[in-house]
């Protein structure tokens, strides 16, 4: 129901009734978790009990009383700062449509799991009605006023603790996330985490928060380190768990140097896997492995190696560069796309037949050793405060030195007079040649450099997957990994780390779809690129780019980027 068509004063008269019909939606939604959703144990995370709710039914509960309070709260006259700057309205429509959103998905999944819609028990037909009832009385209510928490002042000890509480509830996320087998529950639940985000962001607690980090960025940078550093102590030493952990900081790392090039530079490049790859083949072959036949005498240590394999990728950068920079579009598209396919065959041909001896072709080389720092073995199991540690934990963390690596370099790059040059580039390359700035030998960098940085993480790919085959590195992994920096918000650091988290984790959690897992790809992109293209955490500068006619977005934008500099009113009103 869109309002907007009614005056003030019969909005004013639907809000009385709206909060009732919200109200009674969510007592529905907190009654339903107490029941029974299915018949069938082997469905999300076993929802069959009366009064025994499981995670996800306490989730939903938890959503039915946040909306209530919501409602309520939001209907109160003489509200103070700072309860008078929160979208409590904003807020409870958000939360309505996600509960809605919520108990649909789980409805599918017994359905489809269970073989029916006759193995939905009357729990879920509830919280299904309720869900709409809450649906219908959010329409009702009106926009109410937009959230500004983002210019109250708040002590460093609050905003600190602010900080380590969001840190320590994303570690409990992610570890929940990856230990959910049942590939519904796990669409559920991540459904249920963009909504719980957007909630925030209607409440204005997302632009607090972000307000509370930019002034504390020290403290949000170790936290984060700590958290992530910490997360090998929540799986048990679950080896599956890890080893999908740390393809995703491959994967991220990766992601993260294409990031220059295509974020930053604003080159199309569809061929970058072939970078990975070459750090990748280059730590087999000077490995200590028996199939590593090529220069048997030199075997340097990993360190050399790094920064062996990194160069040769970035030399392969110029190689590929060079000629083909001098066209731009879909035709430097089309190039480096060839470039990939033209390195995986060349890995093929290298098989003392076709060429000389150098990978084995399509058999790679195999049985790769696990690194050794010191004494420390990262192939074997150790005991770290009474919990074991196995191989993939190990690697996970080597890795995440490497990604501290990779987001520092990223970041001096971007904040640099290079990174304004790539920018510039990307926004009008004739304008920014024509201002005195290099062009050619600034793309000439990006790709040196995105290059450099996928060569080190292919250093680590091949040690911890313990073979190299050329079949790795086709062009689909190539569009997994443009896509990651599009759909995460291409020029940022946390976007990109959060869509290749997105898109390495859905195809092992969506496996019960099997090849249709493309298919949910794909749709999940075009839904991306209709209603935000310009990613899930996308710069001020994007977002405006993609929204230029936006005036309002425009004005939030210009406020965001007043976030750290309070006006004395608002700060006596705050105080007030």
């Amino acid at each position: 129901m869109n309002l907007s068509i009614f005056s003030a004063e019969q909005q004013e008269r639907l809000q009385r009734p709206g909060r009732v019909i919200a109200l009674v939606g969510a007592l529905l939604i907190v009654a339903s978790a107490w029941l029974p959703w299915a018949y069938g144990a082997g469905v999300l995370d076993n929802v069959t009990y009366l009064f025994g709710p499981s995670p996800l039914q306490f989730a939903f509960l938890a959503l039915g009383a946040l909306l209530a309070v919501f409602a309520v709260v939001g209907g109160l006259g003489g509200l103070k700062p700072p309860l008078s700057r929160v979208g409590w309205f904003r807020a409870a429509k958000t939360t309505a449509t996600t509960a809605l959103l919520f108990i649909v998905l789980c409805v599918v999944a017994i359905a489809m799991t269970l073989g029916g819609l006759l193995n939905v028990h009357y729990g879920a037909w509830v919280a299904l009605v309720g869900a709409i009832v809450a649906w219908v009385g959010t329409r009702m209510l009106p926009p109410g006023r937009e959230a500004t928490l983002e210019r109250v002042n708040s002590p460093s000890w609050v905003q600190i603790l602010a900080i380590v509480l969001v840190m320590g509830v994303t570690l409990f996320a992610a570890a929940y996330v990856l230990s959910l087998h049942d590939s519904g529950a796990f669409i559920v639940t991540i459904v249920l985490v963009f909504g719980v985000v957007l909630v925030l962001r209607q409440l204005g607690l997302a632009n607090w928060f972000r307000a509370a980090a930019h002034h504390n960025r020290k403290v949000l940078i170790l936290s984060a380190f700590l958290v992530a550093f910490a997360f090998p102590f929540t799986q048990d030493g679950s080896d599956a768990n890890m080893s999908i952990a740390t393809q995703v900081l491959i994967f991220a790392g990766t992601a993260l140097g294409l990031n220059i090039v295509v974020g930053l530079a604003g080159l199309l490049d569809l061929g970058y896997i072939a970078f990975l790859g070459a750090g990748a083949f280059t730590a087999a072959v000077l490995s200590k492995s028996a199939f590593a036949t090529f220069l048997p005498g030199f075997k340097p240590p990993f360190l050399v190696v790094v920064l062996i394999s990194g160069t040769i990728a970035a030399i392969l950068g110029l190689i590929i560069g060079s000629p083909t920079l001098r066209v731009s579009g879909d035709y430097l598209a089309i190039v480096t796309l060839a470039f990939g396919e033209i390195f995986r065959l060349g890995m093929l041909n290298l098989d003392g037949s076709d060429g000389p001896d150098i990978t084995h072709g399509s058999n790679g080389i195999p049985n790769i050793p696990d690194l050794n720092f010191f004494g420390f073995d990262l192939g074997d199991s150790h005991n770290i405060l009474g919990v074991d540690i196995g191989r993939f934990s190990n690697y996970y963390w080597l890795m995440l030195l490497v990604i501290g690596l990779i987001i520092l370099v990223f970041s001096n790059l971007n904040n640099s007079r290079i990174g304004r040059g790539w920018v510039a580039i990307r926004e009008d390359e004739k304008a920014a040649e024509a201002m005195g700035v290099n062009t050619f030998g600034l793309k000439l960098l990006a790709f040196a450099g995105g290059a450099f940085l996928a060569g080190i993480a292919g250093t680590v790919k091949a040690h911890m997957d313990i073979s190299v085959t050329p079949d790795q590195y086709i062009f689909l992994e190539s569009a997994f990994l443009l896509a990651a920096v599009v759909l995460g918000g291409m020029g940022t650091v946390l976007g990109v780390l959060v869509g290749a988290t997105i898109l390495k984790l859905l195809p092992e959690k969506l496996r019960i779809i099997n090849e249709a897992r493309l298919l949910v790809f794909g749709l999940l992109l075009v839904v991306m690129m209709r209603f935000r293209p310009e990613g899930l955490i996308a710069s001020d500068r994007r977002t405006l780019e993609f929204h230029e006619d936006d005036e309002e977005l425009a004005r939030e934008i210009e406020q965001d980027l007043d976030l750290y500099h309070l006006a004395p009113t608002d700060a006596k009103e705050d105080r007030a």
